[in-house]
């Protein structure tokens, strides 16, 4: 082999301190694979030490090529695209507050719609009812006695100066009522104040003495005496009671029949249908003097004005608003009296029935033959309508008219 030049880089072939990395008897330079750092203590080479040959593009030597990195800075890590990024997760509303928040409102309600009464329950003024002597036994059904008094004292001084009334007690009255409920439904008959009748104790009079000469325990006598209907309940309005009450509900609908002007109750109204206030319905309510028959057309109007209250009271709107709501027995409170007997219960028995639809009537009646400004109970109809009450039955129509009078 010829003779390698000095200087060429590669040792003279037989040097000792090269041939543990070029190998002895090699004529030829190694490849890659041979470049292997010997074990120590001779024996195989340790595969665990070979050095990878690198490529050119990692170590950079490229010459611009499209998988270069720029200059052999690190590749950076690619980037995920938007498609390939996870959806973010929202928050699922979980209206658990809410739903605990429910009963909460709805056991409140209830607390309000039932504590707001039994509050005024406890205000409201008790009146000993129970008259002495015999009476009707106990019969099907419950009926109350609704008695309106002139009674001002539940008035403020500016309906004083509107209704000139005074400071007055109450000691006459103009509405007597007997309100039956039962299976044989809801009857409401009045009794007109003129009517002659035995007053227990005091002959025969007008029906309204009785209230004046001992109050309810005597007019619920006289009412028993000439009806033989037990009565179970009392319950008496005072003028604040109307006033105040249809006030509570933003007024009432009442319907004349004709143009009324009466002095007498303060009374100017048009003809029709229309909404009036406290004032107005008391009027409306006690006129006498405008219309032909008198106080058979009053008792009438006394029923109108009680069943427009019992409409406003069954309205949503009564339980809805609590100010509407409190107002309204607030004004029940200040002008009502009670029996002593009449407990939360059959107070609130009597409201229902105050809105319930009832059958309205008066006594059936004919002109006294020793006055003809006083009338009596009709001997041959009146039984009827009182006979149906005390047994529970439905009211025979025929018995049931708005005067009390034949009607053709």
């Amino acid at each position: 082999m010829a003779d390698r030049p000095k200087g060429s880089g590669v040792p003279e072939e037989g040097t000792p301190e090269y041939d543990w990395l070029y190998g002895s008897g090699s004529s030829t330079p190694p490849s890659d694979a041979t470049q292997q750092m010997p074990a120590r203590g001779g024996g195989r080479a340790d595969e665990t030490r070979v050095m990878p040959a690198a490529r050119r593009e990692a170590r950079g030597g490229g010459s611009g090529g499209t998988s270069g990195n720029g200059g052999g800075r690190p590749p950076t890590r690619p980037q995920p695209t938007p498609a390939a990024a996870a959806p973010r997760r929202r928050r699922r509303f979980r209206p658990r507050l809410g739903l605990r928040l429910v009963p909460l409102l709805l056991l409140l309600v209830l607390v309000y719609l039932v504590g707001v009464p039994l509050w005024f329950y406890g205000k409201i003024d008790r009146v000993d009812a129970e008259p002495s002597g015999d009476r009707p036994a106990d019969q099907p059904g419950t009926n109350y006695l609704i008695v309106g008094s002139d009674k001002a004292d539940d008035l403020s001084a500016e309906q004083r100066k509107i209704l000139q009334t005074g400071e007055r007690g109450g000691t006459n009255t103009d509405t007597i009522i007997v309100l039956h409920t039962g299976s044989g439904g809801r009857t409401m008959m009045s009794i007109p104040r003129d009517t002659l009748t035995e007053v227990p104790g005091h002959g025969t009079q007008m029906i309204n003495a009785a209230f004046a000469i001992d109050g309810a325990p005597l007019l619920v006598a006289s009412v028993e005496k000439l009806t033989g209907i037990h009565i179970d309940h009392y319950v008496e309005l005072g003028f604040g009671s109307v006033i105040n009450t249809v006030d509570a509900f933003g007024g009432v609908e009442v319907c004349p029949k004709q143009d009324m002007v009466d002095p007498a109750a303060r009374l100017d109204i048009k003809k029709g249908c229309q909404e009036v206030d406290g004032i107005t319905a008391l009027a409306y309510s006690r006129s006498r003097h405008v219309t032909a028959l008198s106080d058979l057309d009053r008792v009438a109007r006394q029923r109108e004005v009680i069943s427009a209250l019992g409409s406003e009271a069954t309205t949503p709107w009564t339980f809805v608003n609590p100010v509407r709501y409190w107002k309204l027995n607030k004004a029940a409170s200040e002008s009502i009296r009670i029996d002593d007997g009449m407990g939360p219960l059959d107070l609130g028995r009597f409201a229902l029935a105050m809105t319930g639809e009832s059958q309205t009537c008066t006594m059936p009646n004919l002109n006294a033959p020793s006055d003809p400004n006083r009338i009596i109970a009709d001997p041959d109809r009146a039984p009827a309508l009182f006979d149906a009450i005390i047994n529970d039955e439905t009211v025979p129509k025929k018995a049931c008219t708005p005067t009390g009078r034949v009607t053709s």
